[in-house]
C-alpha cells in the first residue's frame, strides 16, 4: 500500500467510526435543542404569566405625582415598546446578541413585563409612620404586593421609598423604578412649562444611517461585524468540542499500547495527520448538518411570511470567512495535535490544552482596538499573526477592506503554520509514542525533533 493509500484509510476509519457512533447523533440532535434550551426558553418560561396584576399602592406626600406615576405604571409595557428604536439594532445581529447574558437578560425583562393595579392611599390625618404599619399589614394579608412612598420633595431628588413582599424580585422593581424616573422627568417638564407634545418631539429618536464612503451608497448596519464574531465564536465552540478528541485520538494508541504495531506498517507521521483529518471532517460533517438544517428553517419560516434578515455584505467576505474558519480551525486543531504529541494521557492533555483556547480568546479582545483603526501599525501585525488572524483579519475585512496582498499574506501565514505545526507534531509523534510513563520535557520534545 503506498502511503496516501494509507492516509486515506486511517482517515476513513476515524471518520467512519465517530460518525456511526451514538455520541455523534446525540450531539447533532440534542446541541440545537440545549442551544435553545439556554436562549429561547428561558425568555418563554420569564413570560408565563403567574397571578394577576401586581397590585401597589401609592403614598403621594408631594399631592401632585400620584396621578402621573399611575399612568407610567399602568402603560409600563406600551412607554418600553415606544423607548425601543428597533431599527437602531441590526436584525442580523440580533440572534447573535441574544448569545450575550446582558441582552438576554433584558429579553426576559421584556418577556417579564406585567400589569399593574394602582391605588392611592391618603393620609388621612396619620403620619407616614402609621400608614406604613397599615399597609406593611395589608401586605401580610395579601391585599397588597407593594406600596411605593413618594416624598414631599421627589421632583427636587428627593428619595422614594418602594416596599415589596418579594425583594428578590428584580423585574417587577425596575419596572417600577422606569415607571417612576418617566413619571418624575414628565413632571419636572411640565413644571418648567413643557407640554406632552413638546416632551414626545424632544422624545423623538434620532435615526442614523451609516453607509460605506464610496460604497455607493448602500447602508451599513453592523450585520458583517456581527457575522466575523459568529464565524469567531464557530471556531472557538468547535474547538471547546473537538479540540479533546483531536487530543485523544493522536494519543489513543499510546494508551492501548499498540502504537509498536501500528507502527511497522504506517509511518507516523502518515497515522497522526490521518486521525487529525479524520476527527476534523467529522466536526465539519456536524457544522454542515447544523448549518444546512439552519438555512432549511429558515426557508420555512420565510416561506411562512416570516421576515428573514441575511447580512448583507458582499460575496467575497463569505468567501473569507470560509477560508480564515478553515485556517483558525486546522491551526487550533493541530495545536492539540501537538499537544497530544508530548502527553501520555487524555488528562495530561486537558491541562497542557487551556493556553491553547486562551490564545483564541486573546484574538476576541484584540479585534476592538482593530475594528477602531483597522489600518494601523497594530492591526496590520496582529492580522497577520496566524493564532489571531481568523478574528483580527476578518474584522479588518469588513470594517475597511485591507490590500489584497494583506490578506492573501495573512491566509499564506496561516496554512503554512498549520504545516509547520504538522511537520513539529509528526517529529514529535515518532518518538512520544513509544515513550510512557511520563510527559516529555521542552528539551527532550526539542532532542526529538532535531533527530533524523
Amino acid at each position: 500500500m503506498t502511503p496516501l493509500t494509507k492516509f486515506r484509510a486511517v482517515v476513513k476509519r476515524e471518520y467512519v467510526q465517530r460518525v456511526r457512533s451514538r455520541m455523534f447523533v446525540i450531539v447533532t440532535v440534542g446541541a440545537p435543542l440545549m442551544f435553545a434550551l439556554f436562549t429561547v426558553v428561558p425568555i418563554l418560561i420569564a413570560g408565563i404569566k403567574t397571578g394577576g396584576p401586581t397590585r401597589v399602592a401609592v403614598v403621594d406626600e408631594s399631592g401632585r405625582m400620584y396621578a402621573r406615576v399611575r399612568d407610567s405604571l399602568t402603560n409600563a409595557q406600551a412607554s418600553r415598546d415606544e423607548d425601543d428604536d428597533e431599527e437602531e439594532v441590526p436584525k442580523a445581529a440580533q440572534g447573535t446578541m441574544n448569545q450575550n447574558s446582558r441582552a438576554r437578560m433584558e429579553q426576559m425583562t421584556k418577556a417579564a413585563a406585567q400589569s399593574y393595579q394602582v391605588e392611592e392611599v391618603p393620609a388621612g390625618g396619620l403620619g407616614l409612620g402609621e400608614l406604613k404599619a397599615q399597609l406593611d399589614e395589608r401586605v401580610r394579608r395579601d391585599e397588597l404586593d407593594a406600596y411605593l412612598v413618594l416624598p414631599r420633595d421627589v421632583l427636587a431628588g428627593g428619595e422614594t421609598e418602594f416596599y415589596t413582599r418579594n425583594v428578590s424580585d428584580v423585574f417587577t422593581r425596575g419596572q417600577v423604578r422606569n415607571a417612576l424616573v418617566r413619571a418624575v422627568r414628565d413632571a419636572r417638564l411640565d413644571e418648567r412649562g413643557v407640554g406632552p407634545d413638546v416632551m414626545r418631539a424632544v422624545n423623538q429618536p434620532v435615526r442614523l444611517k451609516a453607509s460605506k464612503a464610496g460604497g455607493g451608497g448602500e447602508a451599513d448596519r453592523g450585520q458583517g461585524f456581527f457575522l466575523v464574531f459568529g464565524a469567531g465564536f464557530l471556531i472557538y465552540l468547535t474547538i471547546l468540542m473537538y479540540g479533546q478528541v483531536v487530543l485523544g485520538a493522536v494519543i489513543e494508541e499510546k494508551e492501548t499500547r499498540i502504537a509498536e504495531i501500528l507502527f511497522s506498517s504506517i509511518r507516523p507521521f502518515t497515522l497522526m495527520t490521518g486521525k487529525l483529518v479524520g476527527v476534523s471532517l467529522v466536526a465539519l460533517t456536524q457544522f454542515a448538518i447544523w448549518g444546512l438544517a439552519f438555512v432549511g428553517l429558515g426557508a420555512y419560516l420565510a416561506a411562512g411570511g416570516a421576515s428573514i434578515a441575511i447580512p448583507q455584505v458582499p460575496p467575497s467576505v463569505y468567501a473569507y470567512v470560509v477560508l480564515f474558519f478553515l485556517m483558525g480551525y486546522f491551526i487550533y486543531a493541530t495545536l492539540y495535535a501537538l499537544v497530544g504529541s508530548m502527553v501520555t494521557t487524555s488528562q495530561e492533555g486537558g491541562q497542557l490544552a487551556m493556553p491553547i483556547i486562551m490564545l483564541l480568546v486573546v484574538g476576541f479582545y484584540l479585534a476592538f482596538p482593530v475594528i477602531r483603526s483597522p489600518n494601523s501599525s497594530f492591526a496590520v501585525w496582529v492580522s497577520l499573526v496566524p493564532f489571531f488572524a481568523p478574528i483580527t483579519m476578518l474584522i479588518r475585512i469588513v470594517s475597511q477592506e485591507p490590500p489584497l496582498w494583506q490578506i492573501l499574506l495573512s491566509l499564506c501565514i496561516g496554512f503554512a503554520t498549520v504545516a509547520a505545526l504538522l511537520w513539529l507534531a509528526g517529529r514529535v509523534y515518532r518518538v512520544g509514542m513509544l515513550m510512557y510513563g511520563k510527559r516529555a520535557t521542552i528539551p527532550e520534545m526539542l532532542k526529538w525533533v532535531r533527530q533524523p
